[in-house]
């Protein structure tokens, strides 16, 4: 049962709350302030009804509205209803302005009040879990907002720690989709260059004529059009970092260029003489086997072993367990906030659609399914043709190990499931008999009905 703590000076009062809320609440009891505050700091309940008549103390302070700036100063999470007499209201809406989740007048009418509770209870845990879903991303915010739990990435983590205080050169190998790039920004980050800029260029998206001109800048008249000197973006990278990203398109006239500054710290712009000496560090990327290129002729060994003194593999998507449904919830609960929606959870059916699909396209494919299926369900849960998966049966093959059926799951979607399984579970004891099952679950058989609707249940009797 939920504690829920009263304090209230009139015994009669007291024992008329006990009796109306004892069946749903475990009803903690209080006289006055000290023991209020005694129970408050014991047993931290997320719910307190509590009385601003309290006497005042020796010195005249009114006790009520101590005991609800205490409260409020020790857990400003608690939801607090205030209780004032019909003549008081303006001390109840003060009390509001101070924090207090909601007031009611006296006399008590014990339906309203546990209208006011139930909604109380029920923000309570929404806000607790946003909190725990911030912790999450506040946990992983210092490694640029990339999230992970599994094995692989803790270990990733940890080498972005150790590497990061270095200035050795980086290769980072992965599938398109698996975040490179944060991890390269990362270094960057918790690098002593983190005060310099992080300049970011994709080799294989440059024609190979212009990519030279990009990296290394050029000299006026270097070639026609060329009407003024630029700056390419390894000057622009002095000081910090220069991430090449595909290095393993970039063309083979220039792995040569790209070996000298390595060696020696200088470029030279298209069309120049002058050595420029820069100070940045190389980190590079790829989604190609750099050996079998190597292999083949169309990558330099020399450079190959330049540019990866330290070797970062991304898993994908598909090889991280269970981190593919913590990035579901969190980027469900991103576009739910972007787009004022309120998606409780996706289907179990959804969930098997997600678990079994090779996301070719790893977290990117995965944010891109949720953002469109926040936009386009027009019910509380996503289905998988919300995301563009195929049907999947509704069975606990999703689920790696029995016993964690609902690990990983919105608040509001375990609830669901395990109201539904409670269901189907009584149901199956008792062959389909719905009198029975309805007496066991202690609900009526209206209500049993509308469960077994809401959830498709097929009632088999035996």
């Amino acid at each position: 049962m939920k504690d829920i703590l009263v304090v209230e000076d009139d015994t009669d009062i007291q024992t008329q709350m006990k009796w109306g809320l004892s069946k749903e609440y475990n009803v903690l009891q209080a006289l006055n302030r000290p023991d209020a505050m005694r129970l408050f700091t014991e047993k931290q309940p997320r719910v307190v009804i509590l009385d601003l008549g309290l006497p005042p103390d020796e010195n005249g302070t009114a006790e009520g509205f101590s005991c609800l700036n205490e409260m409020l100063k020790k857990a400003p999470g608690t939801k607090v209803i205030v209780v004032t007499g019909n003549q008081e209201r303006e001390n109840a809406l003060k009390a509001v302005q101070l924090g207090a989740y909601d007031y009611y007048l006296k006399p008590a009418d014990m339906n309203e009040l546990r209208v006011i509770i139930k909604r109380a209870f029920h923000f309570s845990e929404i806000e607790a879990e946003n909190r725990r879903l911030h912790m999450v991303l506040d946990r992983e915010a210092g490694f640029g907002g990339m999230i992970g739990q599994c094995p692989a990435m803790q270990k990733i983590f940890a080498t972005i720690e150790k590497v990061a205080s270095t200035d050795v050169a980086v290769l980072i190998r992965g599938e398109s989709g698996t975040g490179k790039e944060l991890v390269a920004r990362a270094i960057h980050e918790r690098s002593l260059r983190s005060k310099g800029p992080f300049i970011p260029i994709n080799c294989g998206a440059i024609p190979e004529n212009l990519l030279e001109s990009e990296l290394f800048g050029y000299e006026k008249g270097a070639f026609t059009g060329a009407y003024a000197r630029q700056t390419g973006k390894f000057e622009y990278a002095d000081k910090g970092t220069l991430f090449l990203d595909e290095i393993g398109e970039m063309p083979a006239r220039l792995q040569v260029k790209i070996l000298r500054f390595l060696q020696e710290k200088k470029i030279q712009r298209v069309g120049g003489s002058k050595d420029i000496e820069i100070d940045t560090r190389i980190i590079a990327a790829t989604n190609a086997d750099l050996e079998q290129a190597m292999k083949n002729g169309g990558f330099r060994e020399d450079l190959f072993f330049r540019i990866s003194v330290i070797s970062i593999d991304i898993p994908p998507l598909r090889e991280r367990g269970n981190d593919i449904i913590l990035l579901t919830n969190i980027f469900l609960e991103r576009y739910n906030a972007m787009f004022r929606k309120r998606i409780s959870g996706l289907s179990r059916s959804a969930l098997n659609a997600i678990k079994r699909h090779p996301w070719p396209g790893n977290v990117r494919e995965l944010e891109n399914k949720l953002q469109k299926a926040v936009i386009t369900a027009d019910a509380d849960i996503i289905e998988p043709c919300h995301l563009g998966l195929e049907e999947q049966p509704e069975t606990d093959a999703f689920w790696e190990k029995p016993g964690k059926r609902y690990e990983g799951i919105m608040l509001r979607e375990a609830r669901k499931r395990l109201e539904r399984d409670l269901v189907e579970s009584a149901l199956e004891r008792h062959r389909g008999n719905v009198k029975r099952a309805s007496e066991e679950l202690g609900i009526s058989r209206p209500t049993l009905y509308d469960l077994i609707e809401k959830y498709r249940i097929s009632v088999k009797k035996t």
